[in-house]
């Protein structure tokens, strides 16, 4: 293999990689080991992934996913204690008392929007 203008050739193919610059960042090494792991599995490696990070960043103008803070989150009936099941069931009771009824449609879009379920 022979190395010319920024240019790596060998015997099967040419890439150039003039056009390139690296990027360092400092990530928890779990994190990086786990996502390393997966991506050996879809067989990505990470500079690649990296480059379809910052090509859809480039794309959309803005990150590829929602940042935000969730407000809120669901609750999970098998999480809580009896007396804070009597209460979120009292919440729902007092809702249907008040006429504030929500189709499910609505409920299944206010979750998915919220919280991607």
């Amino acid at each position: 293999m022979q190395a010319l203008c920024g240019i790596i050739i060998s015997e099967r193919t040419v890439i150039s990689v003039a056009n390139t610059t690296a990027v360092y960042a400092r990530i928890n090494t779990n994190l990086k080991e786990n996502a390393e792991g997966i991506l050996a599995k879809l067989g990505i490696t990470p500079s690649a992934a990296i480059q379809m990070l910052y090509s859809q960043i480039v794309l959309q103008n803005g990150m590829p996913f929602d940042l935000r803070i969730p407000t809120a989150r669901p609750v999970a009936a098998g999480s809580l204690t009896r007396a804070e099941l009597d209460a979120e069931l009292m919440k729902g009771f007092e809702s249907l008392k008040a006429d504030k009824v929500i189709s499910a449609d609505d409920v299944e879009a206010a979750l998915n929007k919220e919280f991607g379920i």
